[in-house]
């Protein structure tokens, strides 16, 4: 939400990624979660996970996006009222249905440019779209435990569970 990059934690993208640049405010915002790009100082701990361990295995960011990609499904944020996000899974049908619509279409966009041959879906919720949009398309479908704290098996050695689980997809050595 504060990057445009998917699980932008501030630092990661301006120090690892070295990305850094202007970016917007919406017209509204929520009170609780302003836009501040790279003037946050909250850190985003499913960023932080996720970068830090692609960081800590490839190096660099040329060499990691030499054959990865990370990208949003959904790139939009809904906040509730208290400012807590509300995962796109949580909308009300007649919000989620064009929504998904939406979102798959560009899922699919992004596949037949790129031509992967594997989309791994970080989290539940991320796999269960993409066994839907590619349910007859010949990519390779997996999935890794989503980075964030609110996952209760995320806390336990995160990048050590998602590294297993990539090695035993044969995406990872």
């Amino acid at each position: 939400m504060q990057t445009g990059v998917p699980f932008g934690e501030v630092a990661a993208v301006r120090d690892w990624l070295r990305i850094e640049a202007p970016v917007g405010q919406p017209e509204r915002m929520h009170p609780r979660r302003l836009v501040l790009g790279f003037h946050c100082h909250r850190s985003e701990v499913s960023g932080h996970r996720l970068w830090g361990l692609f960081a800590a295995r490839f190096g660099s960011p040329e060499r990691f996006f030499e054959e990865h990609l990370v990208v949003n499904y959904c790139p939009l944020a809904f906040l509730e009222e208290s400012g807590r996000n509300r995962t796109p899974d949580k909308l009300p049908a007649a919000e989620r249905i064009p929504l998904f619509r939406a979102c798959d279409r560009h899922l699919r966009a992004v596949a037949e440019i790129l031509k992967p041959e594997w989309v791994i879906g970080i989290g539940d919720f991320a796999a269960q779209r993409a066994r839907e949009v590619f349910s007859n398309a010949p990519v390779k479908l997996g999935q890794i435990l989503h980075p964030s704290p609110a996952c209760p098996a995320a806390n336990r050695d995160w990048a050590g569970q998602v590294t297993a689980q990539l090695k035993a997809l044969g995406v990872w050595r």
